[in-house]
């Protein structure tokens, strides 16, 4: 199961935030085996996030994307992945 999503905030720490809340919102809520690289994914971005230099007259925009696979017949904690992708990027864009 797929997703890619993207927030914007105003500092890093919101951005963190934001992302998190976005994740759990728009990909756990309804693809629930995405539970299982939950902190994965997070620690990805925070990562990411944490790369970028302050700057308060700039907004951070985060954008994420990635996938899991697992055996076919099998769902939830039984499931065994059999693939999985954690892609992240970050960067300032122009406050509006």
């Amino acid at each position: 199961m797929s997703y890619s999503f993207s927030v914007k905030a105003a500092t890093k720490a919101a951005a963190k935030e934001a992302f998190a809340a976005k994740f759990d919102e728009a990909v756990v809520a309804h693809q629930p085996i995405h539970s299982r690289d939950r902190a994965a994914v997070l620690a990805n971005a925070n990562t990411t996030i944490d790369l970028l230099a302050d700057d308060d007259s700039k907004d951070v925009m985060v954008s994420a994307n990635g996938y899991v696979s697992w055996s076919s017949g099998l769902t939830g904690d039984d499931a065994a992945f059999t693939s999985a992708a954690i892609a992240c990027s970050a960067g300032h864009a122009n406050r509006e």
